[in-house]
């Protein structure tokens, strides 16, 4: 008798998660500057008429037709109006606050040579950008093997579904590791979005081809934490971890290093003392970095001779502007995890001057509800005074302090206290700002608050929130405390962001607030002020694409004149954001199962569509299919369709002389570039569907 075992992937395909109502199919941009956060009088720029101020989303009649209208004024009270479904030519101003810049005038050459400005001093940082890109797709690493039941049964031991950008980085990851180049990239995810069963799953795939893994974390909390949550997962592989930090006693520390040396640790775990000179590999093949933000300069110099030999994976929430810089010119590869975990609801933050009465009150509903607090005070001089007071505001509550400067064994001891639930507020220093997972801490109240960073208070923050409860977060300033501009700047961030997955979008505010204008040390921030943070980047990567031999075309949004009403009325959905965010989203759909999901996800929540708003659907797929076929204007006249064609259509030239000469009564070139389709009757019928069909035609017979 044979026995054949099939496992479940040969039946049903890989696993994949189910699609989630209102997250399948958003696109994959870095939405740090969304149009959709537009308010009147916020600057915007158009990359062909330079710098204005948004003057609002205004209903105007036009050509016998009610359209939506983006207003912009320039300078000299020049106004452009742009059409609501191409709000996709417009970026939000991002540039350094304390050098406003002058509103251009239309038709004026100050922005030309803004640009042409930018662009020339671009040229040499994209000549060092491609040096380093050269250097990194030049250098040979190890290719590991592709995955295979082990990795399959390993996958199979999360407990929870993957969210789809899970699905996503971790497909990017093994991608990375299963090619001859040196992996190098970021996943960017919110705190408490899933980025450690990433690394989880590279480390297993890394081990499973006889290489060692390390893991680089920021503090010794973190360290134990990973250390555990590795160990627990590993484990029953055989596979073995180990635990490198200053919790550790000297002739541990120099067990662990032999055990390393020697090939019998598998994956170790470590703080910064991973980096010194006396710890040494038998094999190693993978470095994972944790809060890659929270390393300084000379932390990082010592991580470039690991990053010329081995796959490196960094993981961070809050990326600072440097490491975005980079991610996004391509010299770092970028997964971003965007989608929360299901059921993750976002933290309930409030501002306010210290007060004891919101302290005692905040602390009491936490533990009625059978949760804890932190409470970060982040002055080691004054944090048992502080303690004392919160004991007498709350009695009956079991408090400890956590702190950097304790002895190891103490904070150590602390620390599983309150992972215990032996605590119910801890008060300490930002030592807990990195990684630690507490789904039983569900309040935190963080005091002078004015003294913290936006990436440091942002990282707090996401130390609650991780279990289904709601979270509430209190940034308390100091009674009397004058804040700076910057710090009054953070805190306004922080409520605007306060929404799941804001990270990235914070660290873009972030850059905005310190100027940021530096890449590859090279001063911009004249430059950036001078043209705004997206289209700079752009610029750079224009010019890094020509260097390296690129094609760099970019496709124009076509213009479409139909006498069509296509809009989001009012009538439909009243509240203008809503409207402004869905403009926004459509304009960067890419295919036609996108625009079909949307209009599922329109018709839920505001009802049947109405006329005009299933022609705007319908518009934008005409879009797509004119961007496809690289036409970059579509009339619509009494004796037909006019197409102006790009010289980069794609469109084969052959087929298309051949269908003109075959149906000359239909179709005849009216200028080299523009095409006239008669269609006799066109304006007493169904106009955008007999237009989608002549264009489909056209599409299927010249391609």
């Amino acid at each position: 008798m044979s026995l054949f075992v099939i496992t479940e992937d040969e039946i049903f395909g890989p696993k994949r998660p189910a699609p989630r109502p209102g997250l399948k199919g958003a696109p994959k941009a870095l939405r740090w500057s969304s149009i959709s956060q537009l308010k009147e009088g916020d600057l915007i720029v158009h990359e062909d008429h330079g710098i204005g101020r948004y003057g609002g989303l205004l209903k105007m009649e036009v050509g016998g037709k009610v359209s939506d209208f983006l207003l912009i004024n320039y300078a000299d009270k020049d106004k452009l109006y742009i059409p609501a479904d191409r709000i996709g030519i417009l970026q939000k101003y991002v540039g350094p606050d304390d050098k406003l810049p002058k509103l251009d005038r239309l038709g004026g050459r100050s922005w030309n040579v803004a640009k042409q400005k930018a662009k020339r001093s671009i040229k040499e940082i994209a000549k060092q950008l491609v040096d380093l890109y050269a250097l990194r797709m030049h250098r040979k690493g190890y290719a590991f093997s592709p995955p295979d039941t082990n990795y399959k049964e390993f996958e199979a031991t999360f407990g929870h579904e993957e969210t789809p950008d899970q699905v996503k980085a971790i497909e990017e990851v093994i991608r990375d590791m299963t090619s001859e180049r040196p992996m190098d990239r970021l996943i960017c995810g919110d705190v408490g979005f899933g980025k450690t069963e990433v690394a989880l799953r590279a480390a297993f795939k890394a081990v499973c081809d006889g290489k060692q893994v390390a893991m680089l974390v920021p503090t010794t909390v973190l360290a134990e934490q990973h250390y555990d949550t590795f160990s627990k997962r590993m484990g029953p592989y055989g596979i073995k971890v180990g635990l490198l930090s200053r919790f550790k006693t000297r002739k541990e520390q120099g067990q662990i290093l032999a055990a390393l040396r020697s090939g019998a640790i598998d994956i170790i775990i470590g703080t910064h003392r991973l980096l010194q000179k006396d710890v040494s590999f038998s094999n190693l093949g993978l470095l994972i970095i944790d809060e890659e933000q929270r390393f300084g300069v000379k932390q990082k110099e010592a991580l470039k001779r690991y990053r010329a030999l081995v796959d490196v994976l960094a993981l961070t929430a809050t990326p600072i502007p440097r490491t975005l810089q980079l991610s996004m010119t391509g010299i770092r590869d970028l997964s971003i995890i965007e989608t929360p975990p299901e059921d993750r609801l976002s933290v309930q933050t409030t501002v306010s001057p210290y007060d004891e009465g919101l302290i005692k009150t905040a602390i009491h509903a936490e533990l009625d509800r059978g949760g804890q607090v932190f409470f970060v005070h982040n002055r080691v001089q004054t944090i048992h005074n502080r303690t004392e007071q919160l004991r007498r505001l709350v009695p009956f509550a079991r408090i400890s302090i956590a702190h950097g400067q304790m002895k190891e064994k103490d904070l150590e001891q602390t620390m599983l206290q309150f992972l215990r639930r032996e605590i119910d507020v801890l008060v300490c220093s930002t030592i807990i700002e990195s990684g630690l997972d507490i789904p039983t801490a569900n309040t935190i109240i963080i005091t002078e608050v004015e003294r913290l960073g936006l990436a440091q208070i942002y990282q707090l923050r996401g130390r609650v929130g991780r279990s289904r409860e709601k979270a509430y977060a209190y940034l308390l300033f100091s009674d009397g405390a004058r804040m700076t501009k910057d710090a009054e700047k953070r805190l306004k961030a922080l409520m605007n962001f306060s929404h799941l997955g804001a990270g990235l979008q914070l660290a873009m505010h972030d850059l905005k607030i310190r100027g940021g204008g530096n890449i590859l040390g090279f001063a911009q921030s004249g430059h950036i002020t001078a043209i705004g943070y997206e289209l700079y980047l752009k610029l750079v990567e224009q010019a890094v694409a020509e260097l390296k031999g690129e094609p760099w075309h970019e496709i124009p949004e076509p213009e479409i004149n139909l006498p069509v009403p296509a809009r989001l009325p009012e009538r439909y959905i009243g509240d203008m954001d809503i409207r402004l965010n869905l403009y926004r989203r459509l304009s960067t759909v890419k295919e036609k199962q996108q625009i079909e999901r949307m209009k599922e996800e329109v018709r839920d929540r505001f009802g049947p569509l109405p006329q005009e708003v299933e022609s705007l659907f319908g518009l934008v797929h005409l879009r797509l299919m004119l961007k496809r076929m690289g036409i970059s204007r579509l009339d619509v006249g009494n004796s037909g369709i006019y197409l102006t064609f790009t010289e980069t259509s794609p469109l084969k030239p052959d087929k298309l002389v051949k269908m003109i000469t075959n149906k000359a009564s239909r179709f005849h070139f009216v200028s080299p570039a523009r095409l006239h389709i008669r269609a006799p009757g066109l304006a007493n019928g169904d106009i955008l569907g007999t237009v989608m069909q002549k264009i489909q035609i056209i599409e299927q017979r010249t391609r």
